[in-house]
């Protein structure tokens, strides 16, 4: 049987799930950002190197934060606190239940 989110849980998710996806966004450009300045490499090897970036960014942001339902909402909570999108404050406002289930999600 596969466990859905608390109603509660599930309310807070849906608050959050903007302000994350803009974190996560941040997170890319600033890679992005960094590979562009390093003039270690020439212009083709950056474009190369961002590319790579974004194509694999790109999935991780697609599995994150793309069509949130409650059946698939504690891999994605797990995989936004996994990738440091959500703050410690944000986390302690779901249930200790919803915490637990992350928390194992990410040791497992």
């Amino acid at each position: 049987m596969t466990r859905q989110i608390k109603e509660s849980d599930w309310k807070i998710l849906r608050q959050l799930h903007r302000e994350a996806l803009e974190r996560f966004c941040e997170q890319i450009l600033l890679e992005v950002e960094r590979i562009s300045r390093d003039r270690s490499k020439s212009f083709h090897q950056r474009y190369l190197d961002m590319w790579e970036v974004l194509k694999r960014r790109d999935k991780e942001l697609g599995d994150t934060f793309n069509d949130l339902r409650r059946s698939t909402a504690f891999f994605q909570l797990a995989s936004m606190k996994g990738r440091g999108v959500l703050t410690d404050e944000e986390f302690s406002r779901f249930s200790e239940e919803t915490r637990c289930v992350v928390d194992r999600m990410l040791n497992d």
